[in-house]
């Protein structure tokens, strides 16, 4: 018999069957469809997951200063620490604007620029009965420009600013709220004072920036909300009386880069060797997100996968399920049986005959699992916040699966089918 009549005996099979196909399918559907769920949610979390990371810079290097791991070390039967002999930074343990400088000669096409920051504390801005807390933190141009702010009045930082460490501040319109009644249009050019640890500073406004509640992850009141008030980097530590010294560096990677892994291994070797080599205490580490982008996916695949795993136990109930009816139906069909075999038929082509029902069985069962997989999927990853993204390796396993499920476990009362004896077949009742 062609595999086609197999595949339209089957189909006519279910049809003659539902509910018991239906019932039949119940565990692969199930099983195929949470996979399914799963795995739509796990790939739509890491696509976020990756999209977010790459606008935050994807191939950007964090350079910073940490603390050397404690050693120790056998000498003639005696014990020997080696560590850390300082626990806070001292003026030699910074990185300087002249290490920058000699790194980016040393690697020009690696390095495009540096994101540099430096925070000069909290406190209030103060204009009578009104007040703003604030956040003071001195940047560059490149790290203003990552801040993607939105300049609601005003302009952003000139060169002569940078350069001459000018006394001007970029705010926010919650700034404005609490010191100007919202007129945020008339902020630029007005003086400020703020006051930090029992001192005032004076700054004037230059431009007012929208601020994003939403990256305010702790709720407060308009009046009570901190926002950052940002200074030109020089101005940030001329107030502070400290030269340009940083704890943390952003490199953003230039075109030559081809591995970031790569090339931080080379920053690490070169500042360490140039710079810290005889520190005791402290040396250079580097991160990027692209690294941290490769752990949290490999925890989110491993998790997904762990989870299909169990969701896929359904799939082996669903497989016995498949050969329990199989035996049933073979059951049912002993006169048939008989008869082809009576006719001609050989043992292979009654094995192949009950194995295409069970595949046709399974692979309905797993169409529907995947149909609605995809909608729970994208419904649960909607819900979360997420763009549903279903994955095509797991429809294609999902579909593959099923279908060896059919081979599986119904091979087993397919076999037993064809080498039934005809003789007694035909006699059965």
């Amino acid at each position: 018999m062609l595999l086609l009549d197999n595949i339209i005996l089957a189909i006519n099979g279910i049809r003659a069957n539902k509910m018991r196909s239906l019932l039949t399918m119940l565990g692969i559907i199930i099983g195929i469809a949470s996979v399914i769920a799963i795995m739509t949610v796990g790939t739509s979390m890491t696509a976020n997951m990756q999209d977010t990371m790459s606008s935050y810079g994807a191939n950007d290097i964090t350079m910073g200063v940490s603390q050397k791991s404690t050693e120790t070390e056998m000498a003639g039967g005696m014990m020997f620490e080696h560590g850390p002999r300082k626990s806070e930074l001292g003026d030699s343990d910074y990185i300087y604007s002249s290490m920058l400088t000699e790194l980016q000669e040393e690697y020009p096409g690696h390095i495009d620029h540096y994101l540099l920051e430096c925070s000069a504390g909290q406190g209030q801005a103060l204009d009578g009965s009104l007040y703003a807390n604030v956040e003071l933190k001195g940047v560059n141009d490149d790290k203003l420009e990552d801040e993607k702010l939105t300049l609601l009045s005003g302009r952003s930082f000139k060169k002569a600013d940078q350069e001459d460490g000018r006394k001007v501040a970029i705010v926010s319109d919650y700034f404005c709220n609490n010191m100007f009644n919202g007129d945020s249009a008339s902020a630029p050019g007005k003086e400020i004072s703020i006051l930090i640890n029992n001192k005032y500073y004076y700054f004037t406004i230059i431009g007012v920036y929208e601020y994003d509640a939403s990256a305010n992850w702790v709720q407060t009141s308009e009046e009570e909300t901190t926002t950052t008030v940002y200074l030109p980097l020089k101005t940030a530590f001329d107030f502070q009386h400290l030269d340009e010294r940083f704890e943390q560096v952003t490199v953003v990677t230039g075109g030559e880069v081809s591995s970031v892994d790569d090339f931080m291994e080379e920053i690490e070797s070169f500042m360490n060797r140039r710079y810290y080599r005889n520190n005791d205490s402290y040396e250079i580490s580097c991160s990027s997100m692209s690294s941290f982008m490769e752990e949290m996916t490999s925890s989110l695949n491993t998790m997904s996968m762990a989870i299909s795993f169990i969701a896929g136990i359904s799939l082996l109930v669903g497989g016995i399920g498949v050969m329990n009816i199989m035996l049933v139906s073979i059951q049912e069909r002993t006169k048939e049986i008989g008869t082809r075999k009576a006719l001609g038929a050989t043992n292979s082509s009654i094995r192949i005959q009950f194995i295409v029902e069970a595949i046709v069985l399974c692979f309905v069962g797993g169409v529907i699992g995947i149909v609605l997989g995809m909608i729970l999927g994208s419904i649960l990853s909607k819900q979360m916040g997420y763009d549903a993204t279903a994955p095509v390796s797991a429809i294609v396993f999902a579909v593959g699966f099923s279908m060896a499920i059919g081979v599986f476990f119904g091979y087993y009362p397919a076999n037993k089918a064809a080498k039934m004896n005809p003789v007694d077949a035909l006699r059965y009742e």
